[in-house]
C-alpha cells in the first residue's frame, strides 16, 4: 500500500475521495462515528445555504452525530473559490488538531482536493485585456469551439472540463496566452504544498455501470426528495432578468437544467434525464482528474453495510498504523 507506507511522523488526516455517487460521504462518516473525529467537506457546492438536496449535504441526524465543517457556510452569492478552500481547510484542520481530535476529509471537488494535497502552482495573475478578448471570443464563436482549441494545446486540462462551463476554460486559454505554458505544465513545477498537514489520500472506484446506476437512482431520490421544489425556490430568488447576472454557484448539475424547464426549454422529464446524464458526465471527468493528477490509494466501493463496516475497518487500521 504505497500510499500508506510512504507517510511519516505528522499526525495523518484521512481524506475520502472519487466520483459523485461513489458512497464518499457514507464511508466518511461512519469511520468518523468510529474513530470521534471531525469531518472537512471539500464539496464546493455543500458550501452554500439553501443548496440542500441537489449538492447531497449530510442529513441533519448526520450533522448532530458529527461535526461538520464547511457545510451551509456561505451564502449562494458569495464568491468561493479552492485556494480559499484550502487555507481555511488548513487552518481548521489544525485546529481542530489541537483539541487532539481527529480529522477526515471528504469530497470530490476536483481542485479542492488536490489543492489540499499539493497545493497550487504559481499561476499567473488574471489579465483583464486577454480576459476581454477571451470573452469576447467566446460570445461570438461558442464554448465549443474555445474547448476544441484547448484540447488541441492542453488535452490534459480539457478533459477535466465541461465545456459548458466557461470560467475555468476562458482561464486555461487566459494562461496559455499570458504564460505561453499550459496549465498542465505549471502544474508540474514545484508547488506550495500544504507540508503542515499529512494526508492519507483514498480513492473509491467501482465500474461504470455500477457508478450509472447509482447516479440515476440518486436523482430520482432527490427528486422524490424535493428537488423541484427547492430548485423552483432558489429560481425565483437569483433569476437572472432581476440582476442581469448569472450566480455562478447555480450553474451546478441540478439546478441548472431545471432552472432551464422553469424557463419553458424542455420538459420536468428532459430536464431529469440531463440532470443524470450531466452527472454522469461530470462522474466521468472526475475520474479523469483523480486518475492524471493525485496519487490515491484505490478502494473498491462498498456495495452493502458488511462492505462498507470492512473497508472502515481497514481504513482505520492503516490510519493507526501510519
Amino acid at each position: 500500500m504505497k500510499a500508506f507506507a510512504s507517510l511519516k511522523e505528522k499526525r495523518p488526516v484521512l481524506v475520502i475521495t472519487g466520483p459523485t455517487a461513489s458512497g464518499k460521504s457514507a464511508l466518511a462518516h461512519t469511520a468518523a462515528k468510529k474513530l470521534g473525529a471531525e469531518i472537512i467537506s471539500a464539496d464546493s457546492r455543500q458550501i452554500y445555504r439553501r443548496m440542500d438536496i441537489g449538492t447531497a449535504k449530510p442529513s441533519q441526524a448526520m450533522l448532530e452525530e458529527v461535526p461538520y465543517h464547511f457545510i451551509s457556510e456561505k451564502e449562494i452569492e458569495e464568491e468561493y473559490n479552492a485556494g480559499d478552500f484550502v487555507s481555511d481547510a488548513i487552518v481548521r484542520i489544525r485546529s481542530i488538531h489541537e483539541k487532539n481530535t481527529d480529522v477526515i476529509v471528504v469530497g470530490g471537488s476536483t481542485l479542492y482536493i488536490e489543492g489540499l494535497l499539493h497545493g497550487f502552482a504559481d499561476l499567473p495573475s488574471k489579465s483583464p485585456k486577454i480576459r476581454r478578448e477571451l470573452e469576447a471570443e467566446l460570445n461570438k464563436a461558442g464554448s465549443d469551439e474555445l474547448y476544441r482549441r484547448l484540447q488541441s494545446i492542453d488535452p490534459v486540462q480539457a478533459a477535466t472540463l465541461d465545456p459548458s462551463k466557461t470560467q475555468r476554460l476562458v482561464r486555461s486559454l487566459e494562461i496559455i496566452a499570458i504564460t505561453g505554458k499550459t496549465v498542465t505544465e505549471l502544474k508540474t513545477t514545484e508547488k506550495k504544498c500544504c507540508a503542515s498537514v499529512r494526508f492519507i489520500p483514498v480513492g473509491l472506484s467501482l465500474t461504470r455501470n455500477k457508478l450509472y446506476e447509482r447516479i440515476n437512482k440518486r436523482t430520482d431520490e432527490m427528486m422524490s426528495s424535493g428537488l423541484l421544489e427547492e430548485a423552483e425556490r432558489l429560481y425565483k430568488l437569483y433569476e437572472k432578468d432581476k440582476t442581469g447576472l448569472s450566480v455562478n454557484a447555480l450553474e451546478t448539475v441540478g439546478y441548472k437544467e431545471l432552472f432551464q424547464y422553469f424557463e419553458g426549454e424542455h420538459s420536468l422529464e428532459k430536464a431529469v434525464e440531463l440532470i443524470k446524464q450531466h452527472t454522469r458526465n461530470y462522474a466521468k471527468r472526475q475520474l479523469t482528474f483523480f486518475r492524471n493528477r493525485l496519487d490515491l490509494e484505490w478502494k473498491s466501493a462498498p456495495h452493502d453495510k458488511t462492505s462498507l463496516d470492512k473497508l472502515v475497518n481497514e481504513l482505520i487500521c492503516c490510519y493507526n498504523h501510519a
